[in-house]
């Protein structure tokens, strides 16, 4: 695994849109402010074209010029580290037009997103055998003041923290809106795990990290980009810790989801999962809520199971590193990543 130089004082840091670009509110307020900010740390930063675009289907502009942009920054030695404009919603029409060739023979570089960028930070790891941060996007960090994850985030990214661990309260109704776009996480409620698949109230479990947002993880599966069992396979004396959350998966759709992915083998050589709360959270459909979505499909592989994690669309967000090894560490309530360059 090719692990990225971290950013350096006075680096210069890239943002670029192969999703959403910051066009409306309350991302554009937010992104302005996120690089007043940087600007202030005193970084230099290096806007690709479509950061402030809006004109595309789902993405920041054609699949054919984020997939552009994309490679081009990627790339380029005039930036440091890459750090996503947004999430959105056809970000795997992008991935056609980047060029994974050239990023693999590419120096490795940090590229830090969630959600939709799972079609780039997933396909990294598994096509390009690189690490990235599945971790918050560029706008987050125009909030007043940053959350303690967005400082986790920006330790990752300098090299400066080697361990995250799960925050106290959760958001799970944010008050930010266009006419309040610099408004932090209103964070309410209080973090309580749920744990599957053994009896143990306190664990440690080692393996490389992989996953993302199941919505855009099955529809890569099956096309020419699924290489995820052979990732598994190339990695088995590690063994895979799965991270995985939902956005607008229902119950349903989040077991649909893990059916697919269970058969297509991608669980092979798995030690553990950690699920992240869903934002359908606390939902119910026929006698099927989203523990047992993922947990009954699961429980046969005979390995720690842990749910409502501080991961995905209901922040705060612990950054992950994707395609990382890492040590998990729960004590009841508390869960701790350790992250291992190896």
């Amino acid at each position: 695994m090719k692990y990225p130089k971290y950013l350096q004082p006075r680096g210069t840091i890239g943002f670029v849109a192969p999703s959403f670009g910051c066009a409306i509110e309350p991302y554009r307020t937010a992104f302005d402010n996120a690089q007043k900010k940087w600007k202030a740390l005193g970084y230099q930063l290096a806007l690709g074209p479509n950061c402030y675009m809006g004109t595309g289907i789902g993405i920041s502009n054609t699949p054919q010029a984020c997939g552009a942009e994309l490679t081009e920054y990627y790339c380029s030695a005039d930036n440091d580290v890459l750090i996503s404009c947004g999430g959105g919603e056809l970000m795997c029409e992008t991935i056609d037009y980047v060029d994974f060739e050239k990023i693999k023979k590419a120096n490795p570089k940090w590229y830090m997103g969630y959600s939709d960028n799972t079609n780039l930070t997933f396909l990294l790891a598994t096509l390009c055998d690189t690490a990235s941060i599945y971790g918050p996007c560029a706008a987050a960090f125009g909030m007043e003041p940053w959350h303690e994850s967005l400082q986790d985030a920006y330790a990752l990214l300098c090299g400066k923290k080697e361990m995250v661990c799960g925050y106290d309260l959760w958001e799970k109704n944010s008050l930010k809106d266009e006419e309040h776009p610099l408004l932090p996480y209103h964070v309410t409620e209080p973090r309580k795990l749920r744990m599957f698949g053994t009896k143990e109230t306190a664990l440690e479990i080692e393996g490389r990290l992989l996953g993302g947002c199941m919505d855009c993880l099955v529809t890569l599966l099956g096309t020419r980009y699924d290489q995820t069992a052979e990732f598994a396979e190339r990695y088995k004396e590690d063994g895979i810790i799965w991270y995985l959350e939902a956005c607008e998966l229902n119950v349903m759709g989040i077991r649909r989801a893990i059916w697919q992915m269970k058969r297509a083998e991608w669980f092979s050589h798995v030690k553990g999962f950690l699920v992240g709360r869903p934002l359908i959270h606390g939902q119910e459909m026929m006698g099927l809520d989203q523990y047992h979505a993922v947990c009954d499909l699961l429980e046969e592989f005979g390995v720690p199971m842990i749910m409502d994690l501080d991961i995905g669309h209901l922040a705060p967000m612990m950054p992950i590193v994707n395609g990382g090894y890492a040590s998990i560490k729960v004590e009841g309530n508390d869960v701790c990543i350790r992250y291992m360059q190896k």
